[in-house]
C-alpha cells in the first residue's frame, strides 16, 4: 500500500532512537523518547491559496527535519510506522 500526502501535508519516517547516552548509559527500549528528529518520505502539492494556485513547498523529499515531539497522526504502513503532519509543524531543516 502507498500513502501520498494532500494539501501542504508531509510524509517522515522518524529516524532511530539513541540508545546510548552522552555518559554512555545503555537505555533500554521503554527508556528512550521518541526521537524528534526524521526523514521525509513524500510532500504534498502545497496548500491551496485564495486564489486557486497552489502554494511552493519548502521542504523536499529526502530532507532531514526537526520536528515537535507532539507532531502529527502516526500511521503504519506495511512494517514501517510513519508520521503525517502538516508542513508547519516542522521546525527546522538538518543541513
Amino acid at each position: 500500500m502507498k500513502i501520498r500526502p494532500l494539501g501542504n501535508k508531509v510524509i517522515v519516517e522518524r529516524l532511530a532512537a539513541e540508545a546510548i547516552t552522552a555518559g554512555g548509559i545503555v537505555l533500554p527500549g521503554s527508556a528512550q523518547e521518541k526521537p524528534q528528529r526524521g526523514k521525509i518520505v513524500s510532500v504534498g502539492d502545497g496548500k491551496q491559496l485564495d486564489d486557486g494556485s497552489r502554494g511552493e513547498m519548502t521542504v523536499k523529499k529526502g530532507q532531514e527535519v526537526l520536528f515537535s515531539s507532539y507532531a502529527g497522526t502516526e500511521v503504519k504502513v506495511g512494517a514501517k510506522e510513519l508520521l503525517i503532519m502538516d508542513e508547519s509543524d516542522i521546525l527546522a531543516i538538518v543541513e
